[in-house]
């Protein structure tokens, strides 16, 4: 039986000539390898840790109940503390929760016993900060590490290192040592390791923070061609809002233990409701310049600006403020301004002062035209 006879199918073969499969099973089987779903559902999800003195209880996870996509990429955004890490611990099996549930796919997963356990992990890939990569080995022998401890055939392994060298655009540093990559090379290694085992999800710790912003934007867009080409479930955990903004089509934010906001990050962006993340969302570029596409709110009066606006697409380029001023008796004087492109739209930002006899009006006419209108700060 020639090459030429031979139909891949994933990781299967099957023959034109004697095929021991019907063309219905394989269609199938297409839609099950390029189509996979991993929706994570978290019911009432509790985690009690002692605190350090010993003499009490804290509550790191507090009754979270939280829906996370499958095929998307899902951000899990707070401060430090906030019980984002705990979290994440319990959603990727990494420690059992004192009381709730996880379920991936409408399996539960939390009670699993060792075994289980041990084989659903292997469908898990998780990236972190540090990188945790073996300083004794090359980079393709670190790709190659978790497919080893499967008893994955050698000749697969090294197939398998190089497809995933070539995805992270590293297919030259296959032989190279650990120590002689940047943070960005590092980062990407780690990338094709938690790839290696073809996992269903992948965990992202903080998996930017230690880079520069220009390694950062290419290590995130990384993740959303491979997010994209695999089907993968990706889950972002992080404490910067640009990484959410730039990486995510929704997301959690938790604080003191709770989920305190839920969401699409337009929606996010556009109406935040809790304290914790409109402050995320203030300090966005607060200390930068902005970039090659004006990203970035620039703020060049740092006196007044009483109200924020925030206007959706459809909103961006009409003239709304001139409007204003020919309706009602009052003048705008912009203190601020920009743009904060997410991953599916832009979300205009204004920080305005008003003032007239008729402050009150204009401001519900632009509530009346889709603009969310707040006072700054609050």
């Amino acid at each position: 039986m020639g090459v030429d006879n031979i139909i891949p199918v994933g990781n299967t073969h099957f023959s034109r000539e004697k095929p021991n499969i019907s063309f219905r099973k394989i269609e199938k089987l297409f839609i099950i390898i390029y189509n996979r779903r991993m929706q994570i559902d978290l019911n009432n999800l509790v985690r009690v840790y002692d605190s350090a003195d010993g003499l009490s209880k804290v509550a790191a996870v507090n009754d979270i109940s939280l829906t996370i996509p499958s095929n998307q990429i899902f951000g899990i955004i707070g401060k430090s503390g906030a019980g984002k890490s705990s979290l994440v611990r319990l959603i990727s099996m990494m420690e059992k929760p004192d009381s709730g549930e996880v379920l991936y796919d409408g399996q539960r997963v939390d009670n699993l016993d060792e075994k289980e356990l041990v084989m659903r992990r292997r469908r898990i890939g998780m990236i972190f900060q540090n990188f945790n990569l073996f300083s004794s080995r090359s980079a393709g022998q670190n790709i190659a590490y978790p497919m080893e401890i499967c008893g994955v055939p050698k000749d697969e392994i090294n197939r398998r290192v190089d497809e995933l060298l070539e995805i992270v655009e590293l297919s030259d540093r296959k032989n190279a040592r650990i120590s002689t990559l940047s943070g960005g090379q590092k980062q990407r290694i780690a990338i094709a390791r938690a790839l290696a085992n073809k996992p269903d999800i992948l965990f992202c710790d903080e998996a930017t923070s230690a880079l520069d912003p220009q390694t950062t934007t290419s290590i995130l867009n990384l993740i959303r061609k491979i997010q994209s080409q695999m089907n993968l479930t990706v889950v972002m955990i992080t404490h910067q809002m640009e990484v959410v903004r730039d990486a995510c089509s929704q997301v959690a934010v938790i604080n003191e233990g709770k989920l305190v906001e839920v969401g699409s990050v337009n929606d996010i962006f556009l109406n935040p409701k809790s304290p914790v993340t409109k402050d995320f969302i203030s300090h966005i570029g607060s200390d930068r310049r902005p970039d090659a596409n004006g990203s970035d709110i620039i703020r060049w009066s740092k006196e007044g600006g009483e109200y924020e606006l925030s206007f959706p697409s459809d909103k961006q380029g009409a003239p709304v403020l001139s409007n204003v001023a020919k309706k009602f008796d009052v003048e705008f004087n912009i203190r601020a301004a920009g743009v904060q492109h997410l991953t599916d739209g832009d979300i205009g930002k204004m920080i305005v002062d008003f003032t007239g006899f008729q402050v009150t009006e204009a401001l519900e006419y632009l509530r009346n035209q889709d603009i969310i209108v707040e006072k700054a700060g609050e």
